[in-house]
């Protein structure tokens, strides 16, 4: 949607094609009951600028709502809060040593400029030697594993290192506290009024357009099939789904360039959203680090978002992200229900299903690119050897995580490539 708008700026003439009935992707919105809110979660920072631009050209920048949030952190079988220095310094599973390096390791991270050296060294080797054992053991580990699954052990060590960038972001620019933020109405508010700035902008927008096949004819023009053998001809076309997804509707780009693409690791999501008559913790994000818990956190958006967004309701997610080809992709809702309320009893012997007023499971085998080592180097170029043909995805996130900004921030470094 960035790029479409910043082309139709630049006097392109631009058509958007988008394979589901809503545009979004994975900032869609989610019918739960008579609540709409976002699939997935997600917040907005003070430092997220290309974000925020773009909020301030569809009109809603000054809508946005700050929030100071807790943090909670289950270990060993409790629920510790994390939300400022003197929590930290009282969390019992670490002694001070142990919280000193793990300190200095954040610390030192936020302070390294040279991104690309980390992509040389593995992830869990780098925190060892910062942090120390008993730190990675007992924090950085357990973390990693439910963030990563196992894939955290091919990870680079700028994966962690665009991780506190993040969260240290704000802090340079002079915030003493990161502030998280929402626009009323979420991301369904956000994408219906971009949709609307994209279309005053003259770009045609088609909805339920599969594409099954990218060709070049006798002309040199480019031929988008749609799944029902009907297509449209184009000077120039950008792919942003998916790198294997984009190379399997391109037969003629080169074998080597399809290599590249298809070698891009990518996990996925399994996140079911509730909702719920009482809260369940006061903290947005609770991170967990014990084993035998089914999901990667919990993140209680009603404890940022003002609840009469949800009409007095309570939201939470309960995220897992595995590999695009795990088991989990195959259970039924049920399934995953059993299991994640499970978990969820663990953690709250007292919990009630009855507090419970929706529940429902959101999936995408392909959510983010694993920064595995030396990834920036062995990305495929964003120009395609079909001429006039660009795969521009999030995979290109080479120093950062995925998130909103970052892949705003793609489609904005890129646009000059696009208009050689």
């Amino acid at each position: 949607m960035t790029l479409a708008l910043r082309l139709a700026q630049k006097g392109e003439s631009v058509t958007l094609l988008e394979s589901f009935s809503s545009l979004g992707g994975l900032a869609g919105p989610n019918q739960m009951g008579d609540i709409v809110w976002d699939r997935f979660y997600h917040v907005i920072l003070m430092s997220d600028t290309f974000t925020r631009n773009i909020l301030s050209e569809i009109g809603l920048e000054k809508e946005i709502r700050w929030v100071e949030t807790k943090t909670g952190f289950y270990t060993g079988g409790k629920l510790y809060s994390m939300s400022n220095t003197l929590e930290f310094l009282k969390f019992p599973p670490l002694n001070i040593i142990n919280k000193v390096r793990l300190g200095l390791t954040i610390f030192y991270a936020s302070r390294i400029r040279n991104w690309r050296k980390l992509e040389k060294i593995f992830m869990e080797k780098w925190l060892l030697r910062w942090s120390g054992r008993k730190t990675y053991e007992k924090i950085w580990l357990p973390l990693l594993k439910a963030k990563l699954g196992d894939s955290y052990s091919i990870t680079s060590a700028a994966f962690i290192w665009a991780t506190i960038q993040r969260m240290y972001a704000a802090r340079r620019s002079g915030l003493k506290k990161e502030m998280f933020g929402y626009v009323p109405g979420g991301y369904r508010r956000i994408i219906e009024k971009f949709e609307q700035k994209l279309k005053e902008s003259g770009i045609k927008i088609l909805l339920n357009k599969k594409v099954e096949k990218i060709t070049r004819n006798s002309s040199g023009k480019l031929d988008v099939r749609f799944i029902n053998n009907r297509g449209l001809l184009f000077d120039k076309v950008v792919i942003t789904i998916p790198s294997a997804d984009a190379v399997s509707i391109c037969d003629e780009i080169s074998e080597d360039e399809k290599i590249l693409h298809k070698n891009i690791q990518y996990l996925g999501v399994i996140c079911p959203s509730i909702l719920l008559k009482n809260a369940l913790s006061p903290y947005y994000v609770t991170n967990i680090t014990d084993p035998g818990i089914s999901f990667t956190g919990i993140i209680e958006m009603s404890s940022l978002v003002d609840p009469s967004e949800f009409k007095g309701k309570h939201l939470l997610y309960l995220p897992k992200y595995v590999k695009p080809d795990d088991p989990y992709f195959e259970m039924t809702d049920e399934q995953i229900r059993k299991e994640f309320l499970g978990s969820l009893k663990k953690m709250y012997p007292e919990f009630n299903e009855n507090n419970i007023i929706f529940w429902g499971t959101s999936r995408t085998r392909k959510v983010f690119a694993l920064s595995v080592l030396n990834y920036s180097k062995n990305l495929p170029p964003i120009k395609a050897t079909l001429p006039g043909l660009f795969i521009l995805n999030s995979a290109q996130i080479v120093n950062g995580t995925l998130n909103v900004n970052e892949t705003i921030q793609v489609a904005e470094k890129n646009l000059d490539l696009l208009l050689e």
